[in-house]
């Protein structure tokens, strides 16, 4: 599954590439999605279902580097309608598979909130796949421009010191069997190889998570496949349902395959 996602996400990066020579820019016509749909889902049929999904995003973002992304999962009626991946697709970027988050039982019915760069008006469209595999689409239109080349907000010294650190909050007061939202801050440059160093003008080159995994007290919780469409110092909020106090661990791994790992106890474990 790992190197079929993997694959799948440097296929968009052929295809963004492709299209921009063909002089394929404007975002008014579908065949950015019409290529994204074609190379992950091989035309699979889907439906608009904003009680199975919704996509939430702002029409004009105030800083493209930093636009703030909403998934909503609605309560299953039924098994089969269990949403087990979702893919947020950012149309017109250089990379348009932002993420893949794939679901586990404790976080079906979640909600999943980020914050990504956007490189030039575009569509975004949240794919959720059900466990029966069918698919049901959000779609959203965002105003924003140059996110994807926006310099560092960081100090480079400041962002090496940094790399890697993790923050968990938790949303709320802690109950077991019942849905607990939390926030994942993890310190990343997620430099996307299209940005320029401001002191010495060389480029910079990509540096960004690609994998991170979430589990509780070692049952999986969520994956999430990323690229350089996650902005800088990656922000995930979602929704779980933990059965008992316990322990969330967090395992993220970049593209020179630096791994990170965080530990953070909830409830009253310890």
């Amino acid at each position: 599954m790992q190197r079929r996602q993997a694959l799948a996400l440097s296929a968009m990066g052929l295809v963004a590439v492709t299209r921009r020579a063909r002089g394929e820019d404007a975002p008014e016509g579908s065949g950015a999605w019409d290529d994204v749909r074609t190379t992950l889902f091989d035309n699979r049929p889907s439906q608009a279902n904003e009680a199975i999904v919704s996509l939430d995003a702002p029409a004009r973002a105030l800083d493209a580097s930093v636009v703030p992304m909403t998934i909503k999962l609605g309560q299953p009626a039924a098994e089969q309608d269990r949403v087990r991946t979702i893919w947020l697709v950012i149309d017109e970027n250089p990379a348009p598979v932002a993420g893949i988050f794939h679901l586990h039982e404790v976080s079906f019915g979640a909600s999943i909130q980020t914050r990504v760069r956007v490189n030039s008006y575009t569509r975004v469209h949240a794919i959720a796949e059900t466990s029966d595999g069918r698919l049901f689409v959000s779609e959203r239109f965002v105003k924003a421009a140059g996110g994807c080349s926006a310099p560092a907000m960081k100090d480079p010294a400041e962002v090496e010191a940094r790399r890697g650190r993790m923050k968990l909050k938790e949303l709320g007061t802690f109950a077991a069997g019942q849905p607990n939202t939390v926030q994942l801050l993890i310190s990343h440059p997620q430099y996307t190889g299209m940005q320029i160093d401001q002191l010495s003008r060389n480029w910079i080159p990509p540096d960004y998570l690609r994998r991170i995994n979430l589990a509780y007290d070692g049952a999986p919780v969520m994956e999430i496949d990323g690229d350089i469409s996650i902005a800088e110092d990656p922000s995930l909020t979602f929704v779980f349902i933990p059965p008992r106090p316990g322990t969330l661990t967090v395992e993220a791994t970049d593209n020179k395959s630096r791994t990170y790992k965080g530990s953070f106890p909830m409830g009253s474990a310890t």
